[in-house]
């Protein structure tokens, strides 16, 4: 009875299973062309594998800042890239994190490398990883300025989209709207929807300069401004033609220009900074070589000269690493975020001890002094403020004296060591010694090491001295059966040691120029500035070309008047910004008193032939009038425009050359040539003299 039961059971379950496996295969069948399909599907779609890429990255953007060290360069990297992900903070983070993640990926081999390399030269080893940090910002500012540049290819499509879709709706918002749908192109998407918002916001004027500090780069700022116009004033035909579709197209032209401006200019100096970068790594290995095949050159090498030669071969490295990447600098993002920082300057500035000693060394405002370092900070477009760049110089100052005479201590010391670790031999080789040759030349430096330990520090004593107590087997009884002629060249040699090792001390002269070396840290920053302003003065003709493509997309609006055209010119200008702005501040004063102090202002001839086209469109004529050149000439100027470019570039390349290339020059010249010749040519003069004597 069990039994039939049990299988009665069994049959029971088996159908009971087979009946539910029958309906899920009948709904399963049912559900592949329903809703409920199609969202399992979406959400598949949607669900990120457990160790994906994105997963990975959002992890260590966490990580990172939480590091730290790694937490500065992750929120500068954040403040770069939210200007370009307008509002997307997945994005943002992961890009923030993959851009990180690959710099790291370089360094730390880079690192590891420097450390195989430099392990028996502890002062070079640091001195190297030290100068790695700043490596640091000029691999991340490359990958920003790659995004930087994808961002404005991309605005060459969607400008190109916006035509036709223009055409189709005959409407600015309704076209960039349409547009912005776009998937394939998200970063240009984000601001074309920003774009979209600003324009039918209830206050799109006050929502337009909010964009405007946000913006990318000038060419989205002079879109969004055309945009807001055209939809405010309307469109008009101009030969025929739309106004803000040719306006467009005059946007598109000058960022044909900038892509090509930076394209060649990443060309001129993609390897330059690697190759001002690599005499350091070179420094060791070329002094390996050079000993091992020319074992007179080890005391130059190994001694106070040779140390002196590498720290100035990497003072050289470092100038020129720096001034390359400024040459290099094409003004992306970097320029937008640098005045939203809050760098430690400003930290340490807030302390109440050191602003007051700060503010001992600044001048007062009105001060000849003061007005001459505003001056130079406006030309350079510097955005730091003076207490900035017055803590820059104190510290910089105070971190080079002690450096300097911590160096000067390290040089003695090694010239010490040398003294007591270095093979002694009465004559000079080419290749190495062999083992039986090295072995008795330490033996001989041994013995020598005990003489000097007796003398040292006694200045008084003399060569006869040395050669008495030598035959009296005091010290040693290494010179007992050595005739007079041999502790004669002894004595000679052990004095000359004595002497060394009592006068090398640190000496005033030392101090001395250790402070010469803190003044000219002192002045490095006011320099550093003058430098930037020589680089600005090559881009004038540039930025005056842009001007007069803004006022060729303005002048045929209408009621755009001059005090508009000031504005425009001020939200983009670069290098004349500071006297523009002052001009607009006037302007209500006196329209023509505030053009004709611009023109005092400033004194490149170009820009002061625009500014008397202002004043004429002031009081005599219509702007359109007034420019008129500037559409009858278009194609003139856009040949002038790329034929200034050429020369930009090739004059940025010469010098980016000149500089990029001293650090190659001061190392195979000043740390290989030069010593083995000079060191050379002394060796066999005394070779010479000792044989003529013999």
């Amino acid at each position: 009875m069990n039994n039939e039961m049990l299988q009665y059971l069994l049959i029971g379950v088996g159908a009971l299973f087979a009946v539910i496996v029958v309906a899920f295969l009948i709904i399963n069948k049912k559900n592949q062309n329903s809703e409920a399909r199609q969202i399992q599907r979406l959400r598949e779609g949607t669900k990120e594998k457990s160790f994906s890429a994105e997963l990975i990255y959002q992890k260590l953007y966490v990580f990172y800042l939480k590091t730290p060290f790694l937490k500065r360069y992750l929120l500068k990297l954040r403040r770069r890239l939210a200007i370009i992900n307008v509002e997307d903070e997945y994005l943002t983070r992961k890009q923030a994190a993959k851009i990180l993640t690959n710099t790291i990926a370089i360094i730390i081999p880079l690192a590891i490398a420097i450390i195989v390399i430099t392990h028996n030269n502890t002062l070079l080893m640091f001195m190297l990883l030290m100068f790695e940090l700043f490596m640091v910002d000029t691999f991340i500012d490359g990958m920003v300025d790659k995004l930087d540049n994808k961002l404005l290819k991309e605005q060459i499509d969607f400008f190109s989209e916006i035509r036709h879709a223009y055409h189709e709706f005959n409407m600015v918002e309704e076209a960039i709207y349409q547009v912005a749908q776009d998937d394939d192109k998200p970063e240009m998407s984000r601001q074309a929807e920003k774009i979209y918002e600003v324009l039918i916001s209830n206050d799109p004027e006050s929502e337009l300069e909010k964009y405007y500090d946000i913006a990318p780069n000038s060419y989205l700022k002079e879109f969004a401004g055309i945009s807001y116009l055209t939809k405010e004033f309307g469109d008009r035909k101009v030969d025929n033609s739309s106004l803000y579709l040719k306006n467009l197209n005059n946007i598109t032209q000058e960022m044909q220009l900038e892509i090509l401006k930076r394209d060649k200019l990443d060309y001129t100096f993609q390897s330059l900074s690697v190759i001002s970068i690599l005499p350091m790594l070179a420094i060791e290995p070329i002094k390996n070589w050079a000993i091992s095949q020319f074992a007179f050159t080890e005391s130059f090498y190994n001694g106070k000269d040779g140390m002196i030669v590498q720290i100035l071969l990497l003072l050289v490295t470092f100038v020129c690493y720096i001034l390359t990447r400024k040459l290099k600098d094409n003004g992306s993002t970097a320029m937008n975020t640098k005045n939203t920082e809050n760098p430690w300057q400003a930290k340490l500035y807030k302390n109440t001890i050191i602003k007051k000693f700060v503010d001992l060394f600044i001048p007062k405002q009105g001060t000849k002094e003061y007005n001459q370092l505003k001056d130079k900070m406006k030309e350079a477009a510097s955005k730091d403020k003076i207490e900035w760049i017055y803590i820059n110089r104190i510290l910089l100052t105070v971190t080079i004296f002690i450096v300097s005479v911590f160096l000067f201590g390290q040089l003695h010391k090694i010239t010490i060591d040398n003294v007591f670790t270095d093979p002694t031999t009465d004559y000079n080789l080419l290749g190495q010694m062999d083992e039986r040759t090295e072995r008795r030349a330490m033996e001989l430096t041994e013995s020598d090491n005990e003489y000097i330990n007796y003398y040292r520090g006694n200045t008084q004593v003399t060569q006869e001295d040395i050669e008495e107590i030598m035959r009296s087997g005091r010290i040693n009884e290494d010179y007992l059966a050595s005739n007079d002629a041999e502790i004669e060249t002894a004595a000679a040699r052990v004095l000359g040691k004595i002497q060394t090792v009592n006068t090398e001390t640190m000496q005033w002269f030392e101090v001395l120029l250790g402070l010469v070396f803190a003044i000219i840290a002192y002045n490095a920053p006011i320099w550093m500035l003058k430098f930037q302003a020589k680089m600005r003065q090559m881009e004038m003709e540039d930025e005056v070309m842009q001007f007069n493509t803004i006022i060729l997309m303005l002048m045929r609006i209408e009621r755009v008047n001059v005090e508009i055209i000031l504005e425009w010119l001020e939200r983009y200008a670069n290098i004349f910004k500071e006297p523009i702005s002052k001009c607009v501040n006037n302007y209500e004063s006196g329209a023509w008193e505030a053009l004709e102090q611009l023109k005092e202002d400033v004194s490149y001839g170009q820009f002061i032939r625009i500014v008397e086209s202002l004043q004429a469109a002031v009081e005599k004529i219509p702007i359109a009038d007034a420019f008129d050149e500037l559409d009858t000439e278009r194609d003139y100027y856009q040949e002038k425009r790329k034929e200034s470019n050429e020369r930009l570039i090739s004059k940025k390349g010469r010098i980016g050359k000149a500089i990029g290339f001293a650090p190659m020059i001061v190392l195979f010249v000043g740390y290989l040539i030069v010593p083995l010749v000079f060191i050379g040519l002394t060796s066999m003069t005394t070779s010479f003299d000792s044989m003529s004597t013999m």
